[in-house]
Order: C-alpha cells, then sequence, then structure tokens
C-alpha cells in the first residue's frame, strides 16, 4: 500500500538527531545508541540515511555508512518506523529512496545485522532482495556470548547481492 502524500523522505541533517534518538526509543526491540551516535549519523552519515517525515513529525528514519574497507557495500545500521506510520510500506520506501543517490552508485550489495526473532526485518530485506532480483545471504555475526556479555541476541550477517546500480533506479 502506498502511503500518504504528507509522507516526505529526505536526508536527514544535524538537527534531526535528538528526533532520531527519541524514535529509536518508541521503536522497541532497536537498540538505543546514545544521542551523539544519532547525531554523528545525522551528520557525517547523512547521505547513506535517510528520514521520513509526516505532518512535521519525524516518524522514520534508517542509518547506513558505505563499508570503509568495501566501497561497494552499504552496511544499514538501523530501520525505525514510528507506530503511527506501520503497514504504509515506510521502511522499503526509505531503502529504495537511499539506494537511489548519487552516494550509493557503486553500491552491489548490501549488508546488515538481524536478530533470529526481528521478524519484520527479516521480511523487509527478503522482499528488498527479491525486488533487486538478486540473492539473501544470511550467517553468524555476532555472538550472545562472544560479543555481547550474554546482554543481547546474536546477531546474524545479512548480505545482499550481488546488483547492478542501474536495478535501484526502478525501485519503488
Amino acid at each position: 500500500m502506498p502511503f500518504s502524500k504528507t509522507v516526505s523522505l529526505r536526508v536527514p541533517t544535524l538537527e534531526d538527531g535528538m528526533s532520531v534518538f527519541r524514535l529509536i526509543q518508541r521503536c522497541p526491540p532497536l537498540d538505543n545508541n546514545s544521542s551523539y551516535c544519532n547525531l554523528l549519523q545525522c551528520g557525517h552519515f547523512s547521505n547513506t540515511s535517510v528520514a521520513a517525515d509526516l505532518d512535521g513529525k519525524l516518524v522514520g528514519f534508517i542509518s547506513g555508512y558505505i563499508v570503509p574497507a568495501r566501497p561497494d557495500t552499504l552496511f544499514l545500521w538501523q530501520a525505525a518506523v514510528d507506530e503511527d506510520a506501520r503497514g504504509l510500506g515506510l521502511a522499503s520506501q526509505m531503502l529504495s529512496h537511499i539506494l537511489k543517490r548519487p552516494s550509493c552508485h557503486d553500491v552491489r550489495y548490501i549488508e546488515t545485522t538481524i536478530t533470529e526473532s526481528n521478524q519484520p526485518s527479516w521480511r523487509l530485506f527478503e522482499s528488498l532482495a527479491k525486488r533487486l532480483n538478486t540473492e539473501i545471504q544470511s550467517s553468524p555475526w555476532l555472538d550472545k556470548q562472544t560479543h555481547f556479555d550474554g546482554l543481547h541476541d546474536s546477531e546474524s550477517l545479512i548480505r545482499i547481492g550481488p546488483f547492478n546500480p542501474d536495478q535501484t533506479r526502478d525501485l519503488s
């Protein structure tokens, strides 16, 4: 279902940092980062992140960055959609918005991490792989005991690709 005409997608700005911080707090089970981290996402990584506004309120945010050692890979850090905007296909639209940007022209792979229990994220990225007509691979990456001292569920590394960047122009 397409989303409301009043939703706008844009490059985040530094001024969005605290709104992003509050949005993520309203979106369990997402990990709360420090407000400073969210400010950095909106500043340093703005060209590979997206903000979504509905009636003047930030209702969606995806943070990402180009992996320094692999300039063909976009790592997506977090995807948050406020309860008011769920069921509108907003996360999918935000992903498409980022991939169409000049900063992602050389991107042929997308990576993210997802816990086994986060079914909405699994569906989002499986759908993206299908829309890009490419493979999705999953492998263990961050272990609950080894990396999180038992305080966080294990995370799988998800890798989508390869795909031709020209395919992203047709994403809706």
